[in-house]
C-alpha cells in the first residue's frame, strides 16, 4: 500500500472517529460550568434523581442508591426542597419510582411530603421533557453518576430547562462497571443528539400534574 493510501485512510479513521464522538463532544461542552458536587452545589427548588434498576427483593441497586443519597444530602443541606423521582414505573427490574420513593423516605428519612414521583420517566430525554411539561419544573439540580451527567444536563437544558448537574456518590461500584457505563453513555449520546435536534415527543403523554407545587407549599 502506499504512502498516500495510507494517509488517506488515516484522514478518513479520523473523520469517522469526529463523526461517531460529535454528540459526546456536544454534550460535555453544553453542560461545562453546569456540572457540581454536592458541597459547591447551587440551590434549587427541585432536584430531578433520574432513576435505574432495582435489585430482585425491590431496593435500589450501588448507583441508584448513590443517587438517592446524593439527593437526601441536597436537601438536607437546604439546596433543593422537594425531590423528583423520574424512573420506569414497569421497568424490567421493576417500579423504580416506587423503590426509589421508600428508598428516601425509609431508609434515608426524607420527609414524604418532600418526594413526587413520576412513573413514566423512562429514559433521560423523556424524564427531563415529562418534568417540564407534566410537573411544571422550569429550574432544578439532576443527580446521577459523572459518566451520565453531562449527557443529562444538556439534554434537560436543550428542553429549556434551568439545570444545574450533580454528581452522585456511587459506593460499591466497582471499575469494571463504571468502565462500561461509561462506553455506554459514549454510544448513549447519539441517541440524545437524535431526540434533541427531532423534539421527540414522550413516550407516555399524561395531563398537567401540580403535585410539585403541593409539595414546595407544604415544605
Amino acid at each position: 500500500m502506499s504512502s498516500r493510501a495510507v494517509r488517506r485512510l488515516v484522514v478518513l479513521g479520523v473523520v469517522l472517529v469526529l463523526v461517531v464522538s460529535a454528540p459526546w463532544i456536544w454534550t460535555n461542552a453544553a453542560a461545562t460550568g453546569h456540572v457540581h458536587d454536592v458541597g459547591d452545589a447551587p440551590g434549587a427548588d427541585v432536584v430531578i434523581v433520574l432513576g435505574t434498576t432495582v435489585g430482585s427483593d425491590g431496593q435500589p441497586e450501588a448507583r441508584l442508591a448513590g443517587r438517592l443519597r446524593t439527593a437526601a444530602e441536597l436537601v438536607a443541606a437546604g439546596r433543593a426542597r422537594v425531590v423528583l423521582v423520574s424512573g420506569d414505573g414497569g421497568g424490567d427490574s421493576g417500579d423504580e419510582p416506587a423503590s426509589m420513593t421508600a428508598y428516601l423516605t425509609g431508609t434515608l428519612g426524607v420527609d414524604p411530603a418532600r418526594v413526587v414521583a413520576d412513573p413514566a420517566g423512562l429514559d433521560t430525554y423523556d424524564s427531563c421533557l415529562r418534568a417540564r411539561d407534566v410537573f411544571g419544573v422550569r429550574r432544578a439540580l439532576v443527580v446521577t453518576q459523572a459518566y451520565h451527567l453531562s449527557r443529562a444536563v444538556t439534554l434537560c437544558r436543550s428542553l429549556g430547562l434551568d439545570v444545574d448537574g450533580v454528581r452522585a456518590r456511587c459506593d460499591g461500584c466497582g471499575r469494571a462497571l463504571l468502565a462500561e457505563k461509561s462506553v455506554r453513555d459514549y454510544f448513549a449520546s447519539g441517541k440524545a443528539a437524535w431526540d434533541a435536534v427531532r423534539q421527540r415527543p414522550p413516550a407516555v403523554t399524561s395531563p398537567p400534574s401540580s403535585a410539585i407545587q403541593a409539595a414546595l407549599a407544604t415544605t
